[in-house]
């Protein structure tokens, strides 16, 4: 019996996304990455004496649409509060943050688990998501057994989205988060580079019996990959159900994944809320949201991916899979639709077929985004056009992706042109080629004709062979089975 069958799984997410401002959030200083240490931490965010915040409104607008997309209440009026703790990369000893008030409440995220058409549909509900500043970043490598510290981060604008217990696996918990993950890029809200820490997630675990009582949470910390994030959650889970079975008591804590060995290790002791000693800000006012700044900031969200998903299905008759895929990034979406304009609509298919097959391949390998795919819509238009109009076949059509991928801007057209790709069509030529094949592949006909299927495949094989791959292959076929009577 697995243990599957004896434990239940609880898991919920917080996520911190940084927000896609310009400058931090209680000052004017620049978040751009890639500054060296110190050089982005000005008299605020170093809580020098006699500074004040003030409040960057555009941090507003990324909730304010964050709220909206995910149907979410956004508060009229929140309140900043401090939430006190020591740590060395925390100048002011606090953090600036929301706690009773938050900016948004409730809300949810429809996510789809598994792959293809038997994904299963399911609906996680949010908590609240709340504005914070980042802290800044304490550095253990190249100083000789001692800790930098840069304060480039410190104060750097972040939505807080904490989600409800509700997802049961790690493989819920990567879709939800991918899932999130695509929306906040979607909005325009934050850019979603995980590895320079522009989408971090903490992972609180616990197992229990069937039946029993929410056991003992562990948070695992900073989770910057998808990847990581499953396996830490795996093992998280393993190593808990191993220390109640061991007859030992989980002891709520915060804990780190190390990738190299797959483990998490105990960071410290979990605080609660109270240990915190939130109390509001005195230096901040309280965030007035009317209902006008919601109705502008409404106006200005983009179609958003599920109704884009319904809108593909309806407009293209594409399946429920295929549109989510194609609305996980908006890159991806816009690319699909540029592609479309072009082709037309009868080819949506074929478009959703190549970019979820050769170029999503080709991203992947490469670890490449959309965005830097050397293919553009229109040569990937230009590629289906010819595939449609039966210039090129599937098979040669890969050649000429190929030759695009690595070109200079070269159209479908020119590629054809230039190798020679044309397929061919012409009947009387294909039929004196057939003939050829037939006669010189006596065997595999008797073998065919003796009922060996595999046979005749290998007939339209040398036929495809002797022309390179540019005779049309439904000809070959056709006039294959006349010839041998099939």
């Amino acid at each position: 019996m697995t243990w599957e069958a004896q434990w239940q799984v609880v898991i919920g997410l917080e996520t911190h996304a940084q927000l896609k401002t310009q400058s931090k959030i209680f000052s004017g200083a620049s978040i751009a990455f890639g500054a060296k240490p110190n050089r982005q931490a000005c008299a605020v965010d170093l809580a020098l004496p006699g500074v004040l915040p003030v409040f960057n409104r555009e941090a507003a607008v990324c909730a304010i649409k964050f709220g909206l997309a995910i149907g979410a209440t956004i508060a009229p009026r929140s309140i900043f509060a401090r939430k006190n703790y020591f740590y060395p990369d925390l100048p002011k000893g606090y953090q600036i943050s929301q706690f009773e008030l938050p900016v948004v409440t409730g809300g949810g995220l429809l996510i789809r688990v598994g792959a293809g058409d038997t994904a299963i549909e399911k609906f996680v509900n949010l908590t609240r998501a709340h504005l914070e500043e980042d802290a800044g970043k304490s550095l253990h490598e190249d100083f000789q057994g001692k800790t930098g510290i840069d304060l480039n981060r410190a104060g750097t604008p972040l939505l807080e989205i904490v989600s409800e217990p509700e997802m049961c696996s790690s493989t819920e918990a990567v879709a939800y988060a991918k899932a999130l993950h695509g929306l906040v890029t979607w909005i325009g809200i934050c850019d979603g580079n995980m590895q320079e820490g522009s989408f971090r997630c903490d992972a609180n675990v616990s197992v229990r019996r069937p039946g029993a009582p929410l056991g003992t949470r562990r948070e695992i910390k900073n989770l910057n990959s998808f990847r990581f994030m499953q396996q830490a959650i795996d093992y998280e889970i393993q190593w808990q159900i191993n220390e109640i079975e061991e007859g030992r008591k989980i002891q709520q804590a915060t804990v780190l994944f190390d990738p190299d060995s797959g483990e998490t290790r105990s960071m410290r002791s979990k605080e609660d809320a109270h240990d915190y000693r939130y109390f509001p800000d005195p230096d901040l006012l309280p965030l007035e949201i009317t209902p006008a700044w919601i109705a502008q900031v409404k106006a200005e969200l983009p179609e958003l991916p599920q109704a884009m998903q319904q809108r593909l299905q309806s407009e293209f008759g594409l399946s429920a899979y295929d549109a989510s895929a194609l609305t996980a990034q908006r890159g991806l979406a816009d690319f699909f639709q540029k592609a479309v304009a072009m082709t037309g609509a009868t080819q949506a298919k074929l478009v959703a077929n190549w970019l979820q097959g050769e170029i999503s391949a080709r991203l992947n390998r490469e670890e490449r985004d959309i965005a830097d795919a050397p293919v553009t819509p229109e040569q990937l238009a230009g590629v289906i056009a010819r595939i449609a109009d039966s210039t090129i076949s599937n098979n040669i059509a890969k050649k000429v992706f190929e030759a695009l991928w690595s070109g200079e801007g070269q159209s479908a057209d020119e590629i054809i042109e230039q190798q020679g790709l044309k397929q061919i069509t012409d009947t009387g030529a294909i039929e004196a080629l057939v003939d050829e094949v037939l006669a010189a592949n006596q065997k595999s006909v008797e073998e065919f004709r003796a009922g060996k299927e595999k046979a005749f495949n290998a007939l339209v094989g040398q036929a495809m062979k002797a022309t390179k791959g540019k005779a049309n292959p439904q000809q070959v076929t056709d006039l294959l089975k006349k010839k041998l009577g099939a």
